[in-house]
């Protein structure tokens, strides 16, 4: 039985990063993406980041299930705040924890110098199902360039447009 034991836990620590991409996956893969949700009209677009719109880019990130090293455009880039989240979504759905990214600019009542780690927030975002009105709490803070961006499915062949955020650490110019 102790036996048993380690070698399950064993099993369980095997790769840090890899298992905390595959959690925030799982934590993703019950939530709808909404390709109708807009940028935030008090956002600034900006031309300094490291991709530019109609760049051609792949995805390096697995924040959804078939996003990493899906092929993309960018659509949009915005110099902001932005935030890796945990949230209750308002819609029942399970707890979602370390969802990346919301920007400042969808936070109710963001300050122009950003929140801080631990800060407990009420999100304004749309660009998940129940995410919107939900108390989240900030597990991370980047103040960096964000990216709109479209890509095909690496799980199933769809389109998937205007999918906020992306950094540039996670994509790679192709």
């Amino acid at each position: 039985m102790i036996l048993g034991s380690l070698l399950i836990l064993s099993a369980c620590s095997n790769n840090d990063e890899k298992d905390k991409d595959t959690n925030d996956q799982k934590s993703e893969s019950h939530m709808k993406h909404n390709d109708e949700s807009k940028v935030p009209e008090d956002m600034t677009s900006t031309n300094e980041g490291e991709f530019k719109v109609g760049d051609k880019v792949t995805i390096t990130a697995g924040h959804m299930p078939g996003m990493k090293g899906a092929e993309a455009t960018v659509k949009g880039a915005y110099k902001t705040y932005a935030y890796v989240v945990s949230y209750k979504p308002t819609n029942g759905n399970e707890k979602v924890s370390n969802h990346k990214w919301v920007v400042n600019e969808e936070i109710k009542d963001a300050p122009k110098d950003g929140f801080s780690k631990g800060d407990t927030v009420k999100l304004e975002a749309s660009h998940m199902s129940g995410m919107k009105g939900a108390t989240a709490n900030i597990d991370n803070v980047k103040k960096t360039t964000v990216y709109v961006v479209d890509y095909k499915s690496k799980d199933n062949g769809k389109i998937i447009k205007n999918h906020k955020w992306m950094t540039g650490n996670e994509l790679k110019a192709r």
